[in-house]
């Protein structure tokens, strides 16, 4: 089943899902703002053949004696870096960036923290296992190529595309992360004249008592098979 389906049947399913497992991945920017994008076995239960930025889930070692969530998801990150693609990360050059929240009725739920950091130097080097391939790509390039059917994305993984399509350089993005407030996106799931959509927080359609087709802001993320569509009003 693919996002676009899963996400579909969420919309249908009353059933709630199970906690939310807490993990992080990191955003790797080389200088010509090229991100780091790996390709997942088509095999693996959660999110299967997926492109997505290196990360996991918190092991109960990243704690390390540290009783921070935010310690062991820097933890986390620098861990999966290494040994899904290689690289060595200093956890402290880690910038936050978001946090996602997939919907209750997922049957897989991880909490996620999205890091932003420069690419370090060396090779990328995958497992040929959990991991099949591996691109330096402009966040632009990868929404087209998803556009066009080559990759799929998970929606977390095109919006934050989306946001850091607006940079040329990772110059332009690290200095804007001085004035960033990380946000978080808990995902809820609609069904709208028969298309899928998710929603999230300032949709006039979110929480429990939203209506997606009433007139107000949109923030929502269109699953429509001939494109996505993220759209986002004040």
């Amino acid at each position: 089943m693919g996002e676009r389906e899963a996400l579909q049947a969420m919309g249908r399913s009353s059933t709630m899902g199970p906690d939310a497992v807490a993990a992080a991945t990191v955003i790797l920017v080389r200088p010509d703002a090229s991100v780091l994008m790996l390709k997942r076995d088509s095999k693996l239960a959660f999110a299967g053949g997926l492109w997505v930025f290196p990360g996991g889930r918190v092991d109960p070692g990243d704690y390390d004696g540290s009783g921070s969530l935010e310690v062991a998801e820097r933890r986390a990150a620098v861990r999966e870096a290494m040994e899904e693609a290689g690289l060595v990360i200093d956890p402290d050059a880690l910038l936050r960036f978001s946090h996602w929240t997939p919907p209750p009725q997922a049957q897989k739920r991880f909490s996620t923290a999205f890091f932003v950091a420069s690419a370090p130097d060396g090779a990328v080097v995958i497992d040929d296992g959990e991991i099949r391939d591996s691109q330096w790509v402009t966040p632009l390039a990868a929404l087209e190529a998803q556009r066009s059917g080559e990759i799929e994305l998970a929606p977390p993984t095109f919006i934050t595309l989306t946001y850091l399509s607006r940079h040329e350089s990772a110059a332009s993005l690290l200095d804007s992360m001085a004035t960033h407030v990380p946000e978080s996106f808990a995902t809820q799931v609609a069904e709208v004249d028969g298309q899928v959509c998710a929603l999230y927080h300032g949709d006039v359609g979110y929480g429990p008592d939203g209506d997606p087709l009433a007139d107000g802001p949109r923030h929502r993320l269109w699953l429509d098979p001939a494109g996505w569509r993220y759209v986002r009003t004040e």
